[in-house]
């Protein structure tokens, strides 16, 4: 590859891939069970990819997920077994770290999120069957 292609980034590395099988943005929206709209924004790097689905996007294009991330250089030295330096295995830890702490951020927030929607639920169902859903204020004070 030329130096060109080891500094882009994933977003153009899937689009390449996706391109190179002939595969349409629509496609690859259905085999991950994305809109598509979702999916081009994963394209044009709108959306930061999670660890989750970055390995999802790399199966459906059957390439390493570590190819969509990291420079051509490493990549060789993996594949030819050739032991790489301690930079790269830094770099590399830093990045499976940067995923693992998005991933735990993502995941704060969808409990965060399915609580909000449990409770609006709840509030909704009670509301329809007329009971208010509003707790009885204890009076206080003097009797």
């Amino acid at each position: 590859m030329n130096a060109s292609n080891a500094n882009r980034g994933p977003a153009e590395k899937i689009r390449l891939q996706r391109l190179q099988r002939g595969l349409s943005q629509e496609n690859m929206a259905d085999l991950l069970n994305l809109s598509t709209t979702a999916y081009g924004d994963i394209e044009r790097g709108k959306t930061d990819l999670t660890l989750s689905r970055l390995t999802q996007i790399a199966t459906v294009l059957d390439v390493s997920p570590l190819s969509l991330l990291s420079d051509e250089a490493i990549i060789a030295q993996v594949v030819e077994e050739k032991p790489a330096t301690n930079h790269e295995l830094e770099t590399l830890r830093l990045m499976v770290e940067k995923q693992q702490v998005e991933l735990d951020k993502l995941r704060l927030e969808t409990d965060y999120w399915k609580r909000k929607y449990d409770d609006r639920i709840a509030f909704e169902l009670l509301r329809s069957m007329g009971v208010s859903p509003e707790r009885e204020r204890e009076r206080i004070g003097f009797k």
